[in-house]
């Protein structure tokens, strides 16, 4: 399809293009130790994992994101979080998921925030997002980088808990791009 702007410019835009972000349909993270986005086009070079209000059963476990092709890939990632509370700052790097939360400090604290993963070329992702863990008594903000070479086309998300628990709260959404 041709596209002219003010009969002096013309943009072509390819017919199998997908123009602005796609929202998945929410999912609720009332129970349960993971929440799946599957089916993601092939043609995607932007991810946006979406936190809201999100709560755990327990402080025993952290909650991370995997990406993969065909499967959720469990190895791979390079880089971290980073956390900041009143206490003084703290770090850990992980090799399994995109870690975003380091932990919670009472079962009722909530989890907001965002991690957006890009493509960088071929079938390499890097990862950034800010988080903000409510508590009411040790309140934090996490800091996420890392990068992920995923086994071949990116076509599925998962958010996991990396130990012991469930999710109790709150609702959990992809966008895409």
């Amino acid at each position: 399809m041709t596209v002219t702007i003010d009969g002096s410019a013309s943009v072509t835009i390819n017919s199998g293009a997908v123009l602005g972000l796609t929202s998945a349909t929410a999912q609720a993270s009332t129970s349960g130790t993971s929440i799946n986005f599957t089916d993601i086009p092939s043609w995607v070079k932007r991810i946006t994992v979406m936190l809201g209000g999100v709560s755990l059963t327990t402080t025993a476990s952290n909650i991370g994101v995997r990406i993969g092709s065909g499967s959720f890939e469990a190895t791979g990632y390079v880089g971290g979080y980073g956390v900041t509370t009143t206490v003084p700052a703290a770090n850990a790097a992980a090799s399994d998921q995109y870690i975003i939360l380091g932990s919670i400090s009472a079962a009722a604290d909530t989890l907001n925030g965002a991690l957006i993963i890009t493509n960088v070329s071929g079938n390499l992702w890097v990862a950034q997002g800010t988080f903000f863990r409510d508590s009411g008594t040790t309140d934090a903000a996490f800091m996420v980088a890392a990068s992920k070479t995923t086994s071949g086309v990116l076509d599925r998300a998962q958010v996991t808990l990396t130990s012991t628990g469930a999710f109790d709260a709150g609702t959990i959404n992809i966008m895409y791009e």
